[in-house]
């Protein structure tokens, strides 16, 4: 508790993680120099307050949870969805956070917020299977197989949501919220029958519960399902402090595909691949892009 929250997790992510600086900078959304930077810094702060190892007590682990929650929470994200290498999904990341979030159930069954991560990885990494094709590209959500989802992952996740909202009486946090929205994808039959209305809901609650720009993309693509494209880059178009982030000019590049604005979506394609994406993401931007610089007003 010496060191802020941020530096706590991003400390925790290098030495125990086993996270490279480059994959927690681009986790946190930060660049690299500034998280090394950091990350010396909480080091030395420990040494020079010579700062003991030692494992809270009981009465400790809630002020403490917060901190692993993240931990856990961005060790599956790089596992789901790879910032490096070849491969969109790390399998072995992803099987450590859900081992991670287990043993935190365990250990704190009357959590909710606990029971929410445990619930948002689960019903996650249920798909799996699904999000590469043979070839290793990747498969959009509206595209996969939901008959090779993990039913009893969905399961097992649903359980857990319902359990973490009972708990926390009226009052969510953010992953339970994030489990909330994970779970209408989950248990929707298709991606026709998906239930945009409650997730742009449930993005609206988690905005308020724990704002950030990420929040806001996912809310403005829900709301773009729910209401058409032109409301949805509306939203995008007012969000600051991602033009670092692939995925923000890859969902203005979609949205403005869809409005037939392909000179836009050409250019925010080529950003998208600017901002260095995974090799499975390159390709598929790579595709996208050529597909609308081929169309007429590119």
């Amino acid at each position: 508790p010496a060191l802020a929250l941020e530096a706590r997790v991003a400390l925790s992510l290098r030495t125990l993680g086993g996270l490279s600086t480059a994959e927690i900078a681009r986790a946190l959304l930060v660049p690299e120099a500034t998280m090394a930077k950091r990350l010396v810094r909480a080091k030395r702060k420990i040494a020079g307050a010579h700062i003991p190892y030692r494992v809270p007590a009981d009465h400790e682990l809630p002020d403490r949870l917060p901190g692993v929650l993240g931990v856990v929470y961005l060790v599956f994200t790089e596992g789901h969805t790879a910032t490096s290498g070849d491969h969109l999904v790390r399998v072995d990341l992803c099987d450590e956070a859900v081992r991670l979030a287990r043993l935190l159930r365990d250990l704190l069954p009357d959590e909710p917020e606990v029971a929410g991560l445990l619930a948002l990885l689960l019903l996650t990494d249920a798909r799996r299977a699904t999000r590469v094709d043979g070839a290793g590209d990747l498969v959009l959500l509206a595209d996969q197989d939901r008959a090779r989802w993990d039913d009893a992952a969905i399961g097992e996740g649903a359980a857990l949501v319902a359990e973490a909202l009972r708990r926390s009486a009226g009052s969510p946090g953010p992953y339970e919220l994030q489990a909330a929205i994970a779970a209408c994808h989950a248990t929707s039959p298709t991606y026709e029958a998906t239930d945009w209305e409650e997730i742009a809901e449930l993005y609206r609650l988690l905005e308020a519960r724990s704002p950030s720009p990420v929040v806001a993309l996912n809310r403005a693509v829900a709301v773009a399902e729910r209401d058409g494209p032109a409301a949805g880059l509306a939203l995008v178009d007012a969000i600051d402090g991602l033009e670092r982030f692939h995925l923000w000019h890859a969902a203005r590049a979609d949205l403005c595909r869809r409005l037939g604005r392909h000179t836009d979506a050409a250019a925010a394609y080529r950003a998208a691949l600017g901002c260095e994406p995974s090799a499975a993401e390159r390709r598929f931007l790579d595709r996208r892009l050529a597909e609308v610089s081929a169309l007429p007003g590119s």
